[in-house]
């Protein structure tokens, strides 16, 4: 008897510094701006870093193919050149002998230019560009996923924010019913027809739901934050997000034509697909090494003294010449085997890969079809479940105030009733973040 009091005090007292410290806890009201799911993704593309550096590559890959045109120019150089010549000692006697010093023109200056233009090197330059065209498609291919992947991610938390405040409208509901039911269990117990431990259970019942209330809280905070991160926005901002309509399970399509969609947009098997394009180019361009070079050439100078012709003077003169200039690197021949060799296995590899890739989308399609579909399944399972739990809360209720059955079985099926409301808040949540998965897989997002 006596532990039974002490523990009722104990209860009593845990009861009361509880309430305590849940009625100091701030309640995170969203205050901001209501936006959309597009315009969270229209900022997400606006300010999200990953996104920003895949677009820098993008630009830089631009650049590149700006670079390899520029190379079918011609090259032009501008050269000078100033010398102070010493004098001219000839060892007519052997180099143990006084040389004889020969005066010559101390001073010696060139200034002159020359340019090349390429005909023909086994079309290199032309293999480059299209290396660097395949470059930027790929970059742009990576950066459409990159987005893909943030957009998913802000559908996440975007969902995850309507999820936490649905749970918490329903936790404010039922603590609002579990009070106006706690105080007819007290007022029963002051009537003595029910036990105090009645009331003390009720009461430990409508605690736990009050810490779930503060849980759900900083879910909500949590979710808040991620999304301003994501999308370049100060941690301060409140996001208000605005219900999504339900989808429409009748627009489903098959199997077969989500993977026909997927082979033509997924983005990793287009990166795939630019990747080997990539290597067989550079088979190529290795395959051109073994390649005659031929083209135009043209300098002109003005140099003092004339000394490259015979006889020479102490005078400026201009020289130019002009001409088609031509070369075979014998040496690639038995140099460039292997290289060769090395780039066709490397391009096998990649058609590999590329087969593996589309393997794994397949794979990917299915499960994320599969689980769309189950999705489904669960909303109308946990509607069911709805009707179920909410007719076995309205019985229990008139049987225990009729006493008829135990206060154990009315927090039970108050209990039950609460988790469904949830289960099929979550279950409505969770079939619109399987859509986008699926949207994303299939390269729609």
């Amino acid at each position: 008897m006596c532990y039974s009091i002490i523990r009722t005090c104990l209860v009593i007292g845990w009861l009361a510094a509880s309430q305590a410290v849940f009625a100091q806890q701030p309640t995170v009201v969203p205050t901001g701006a209501k936006l959309t799911l597009q315009q969270i993704w229209d900022k997400a593309e606006q300010y999200n870093r990953s996104i920003q550096m895949q677009q820098l590559h993008v630009q830089s890959s631009a650049e590149d193919i700006k670079d390899a045109k520029a190379e079918r120019l011609p090259d032009i150089n501008a050269a000078g050149e100033y010398d102070y010549v010493s004098n001219l000692p000839i060892f007519e006697n052997g180099l143990l002998h006084t040389p004889t010093q020969y005066p010559v023109l101390h001073t010696y200056y060139r200034l002159g230019g020359d340019a090349y233009l390429n005909l023909y090197n086994g079309r290199k330059i032309s293999l480059k560009i299209e290396e660097q065209k395949a470059e930027h498609q790929l970059r742009e291919e990576q950066k459409g996923l990159t987005t893909a992947e943030v957009r998913l991610r802000a559908v996440a938390y975007y969902l995850d924010l309507q999820r936490s405040n649905i749970f918490k409208q329903l936790m404010f509901s039922n603590i609002a019913e579990q009070e106006k039911q706690l105080a007819q269990i007290r007022q029963l117990q002051k009537n003595g027809v029910v036990l105090k431990s009645d009331v003390l259970r009720a009461e430990l019942q409508l605690s736990r739901q009050r810490l779930s209330l503060v849980q759900i809280e900083n879910d909500l905070a949590i979710a808040n934050q991620k999304l301003n991160i994501l999308i370049g926005q100060p941690d301060s901002t409140l996001i208000t997000t605005i219900p999504m309509p339900q989808i429409d399970s009748s627009s489903i399509k098959s199997y077969p034509e989500y993977l026909a969609i997927a082979l033509r947009n997924a983005h990793e098997n287009k990166i795939s697909e630019q990747e080997t394009n990539l290597r067989r180019l550079q088979v190529k361009d290795t395959k051109a090494n073994v390649s005659p070079k031929l083209g135009l050439f043209a300098n002109y100078a003005y140099t003092y003294p004339q000394i490259q012709f015979f006889p020479y003077s102490g005078y400026l003169y201009g020289l130019g010449m002009t001409g088609i200039r031509a070369s075979f690197p014998i040496s690639s021949i038995y140099f460039n085997k292997h290289k060769v060799k090395a780039s066709e296995l490397e391009y096998k590899r990649q058609e590999m890969e590329h087969l593996d890739t589309q393997d794994n989308i397949r794979q990917q399609v299915n499960e994320a079809y599969l689980r769309y579909k189950e999705a489904l399944t669960r909303i109308s399972v946990a509607q069911t479940n709805i009707n179920q739990a909410s007719e076995n809360s309205r019985i229990i209720n008139n049987t225990y105030f009729n006493q008829l059955s135990l206060v154990t079985d009315l927090l039970q099926a108050n209990t039950q009733l609460l988790q469904t409301q949830f289960d099929l808040a979550a279950a409505q949540i969770g079939a619109q973040m399987q859509y986008y998965q699926l949207q994303k897989v299939i390269g729609n997002l």
